[in-house]
């Protein structure tokens, strides 16, 4: 009998701390709100503690939860850009993560600079660069600010570019935190189909969103990240129940009229999950 594989990801008992600017003078709505966030008597935040799971090649992972619950932490622990407080985070993999899309991207530098530097940062080597260099270019359809300093490029241009080149990083493990949420709906629809591909060639993904349609329609699998620990994990049908329910915004669908059918459809449209 063949073992199992190794998983590509694993947390043991992970857990993270952020320290509050102790120099700052406390007013009374931060005393009122301490509790809430969880601050300690020290000013410090625990996003989650305890964290278990086990992630497999080829899996597909949409994370849940309220803003301030962690979401985006627990991708950063992953891609390596923050370390765990406590436990342990194995990555047996490389990463490309669509999280804080322009970090890296210098302001000084040209579009083109900043692909040859972005794709070198990620380990691309250079000749890897330059066989996708013309991908990159027309998928950002951005070719004729090529020579632009990046500081003069809207949000929307940043993220094209951004996404053009992490996108093609060609990595077993594919992060994404709320990118396709920026620029029009256009350039969206052509981000999902290219994660698409990606997923059809055993990409394993890590999926952070609002948009309950692209949840169920990337995922399989959920986690769901709630005061301070992870509540539930499971089939991701299951987990956007159970916090939906939690939230108090579950509407059973046998209850639901034509009426609210189309104005879930809209919400779910306009990434309002």
């Amino acid at each position: 009998m063949t073992p199992p594989a190794e998983p590509v990801i694993s947390l043991r008992d992970v857990g993270i701390r952020f320290a509050r600017n102790r120099r700052r003078k406390r007013s009374i709505r931060d005393l009122l709100i301490r509790g809430q966030l969880g601050l300690d008597a020290n000013g410090e935040f625990w996003p989650f503690r305890h964290v278990n799971f086990d992630i497999h090649a080829g899996e597909s992972i949409g994370v849940v939860g309220r803003n301030g619950q962690g979401k985006s932490t627990l991708l950063s622990l992953i891609a390596g850009v923050l370390l765990p407080d406590e436990g342990r985070v194995t990555v047996r993999a490389g990463v490309a993560p669509l999280i804080a899309l322009t970090g890296g991207f210098q302001p000084e530098l040209t579009a083109r600079e900043n692909i040859w530097l972005v794709s070198g940062l990620h380990g691309m080597s250079n000749a890897e660069i330059a066989e996708t260099f013309d991908e990159m270019v027309d998928f950002s359809e951005l070719g004729e600010f090529l020579d632009t300093p990046f500081k003069h490029f809207s949000s929307g241009m940043k993220v094209r570019l951004a996404f053009s080149v992490v996108s093609r990083l060609n990595e077993p493990i594919l992060l994404v935190d709320e990118v396709l949420a920026v620029g029009d709906k256009r350039f969206r629809l052509k981000c999902l189909k290219r994660i698409e591909e990606l997923l059809a060639d055993g990409t394993t993904l890590f999926l952070v969103s609002h948009s309950e349609g692209n949840l169920k329609r990337y995922c399989q699998r959920g986690l769901y990240l709630e005061s301070g620990e992870l509540r539930a994990d499971g089939p991701i049908d299951e987990v956007i129940e159970q916090y939906e329910r939690d939230q108090g915004t579950w509407v059973e669908g046998e209850d639901i009229d034509s009426e609210q059918a189309q104005e879930l459809a809209d919400i779910s449209a306009d990434d309002g999950y």
